[in-house]
């Protein structure tokens, strides 16, 4: 009778090279090659909107369009009470982004015109724990007055229950504001 498992414990098989040559062919193919300058315009992009590559390509592979944008929240943007405006630091980072549309989503008792500059437009937040659909027609609305197509708005976020925004809103994704404004 064999050993624990019925191949007698014995890992390696005939043909083993040649299946890890095939494997490693296949998914070399898989993964297109691109011309240098689309390279160099892709690092240029990432550059103009503020972000490390890694995360311009990840958000662009996701969302299968170019981000051409922000959607932040009143937390995002640490404007908490009425009659507070944004702090200089997160100022300073959204005079950096260049060709790049900002929007702000201000949740109660933040007014949008609070937001507006520096943002480059506002509107009110979803309310907090609003249904599926109400988020998702208060998002687009936000998103349609932007002149702004979803797929190509990174959210950056604060909280779990603004996360969840991608989602309802089939947005490009998500960055969490600590990351975004540290750099």
């Amino acid at each position: 009778m064999a050993g624990i498992g019925h191949n007698s414990g014995r890992g390696e098989m005939a043909g083993r090279s040649w299946r890890t040559h095939v494997w490693r062919k296949a998914r070399a193919d898989l993964m297109p090659t691109l011309p240098i300058e689309v390279v160099r315009r892709r690092v240029a992009r990432a550059k103009e909107l503020g972000l490390p590559y890694k995360t311009y390509a990840g958000l662009r592979a996701a969302s299968g369009d170019d981000l051409i944008g922000f959607m932040f929240s009143s937390n995002a943007l640490r404007v908490l009470r009425a009659g507070q405006r944004v702090p200089s630091d997160r100022v300073s980072k959204l005079m950096t982004l260049k060709e790049a549309r900002t929007l702000a989503l201000a949740h109660a008792p933040v007014q949008p015109d609070q937001l507006s500059p520096p943002t480059d437009s506002a509107c009110k937040a979803p309310r907090p724990f609003a249904g599926w659909g109400e988020t998702r027609a208060v998002l687009l609305d936000a998103l349609t007055a932007a002149q702004a197509k979803p797929s190509r708005m990174v959210l950056v976020c604060d909280t779990a229950l603004e996360a969840e925004w991608v989602a309802a809103a089939k947005l490009a994704g998500s960055l969490p504001s600590d990351v975004f404004f540290a750099r």
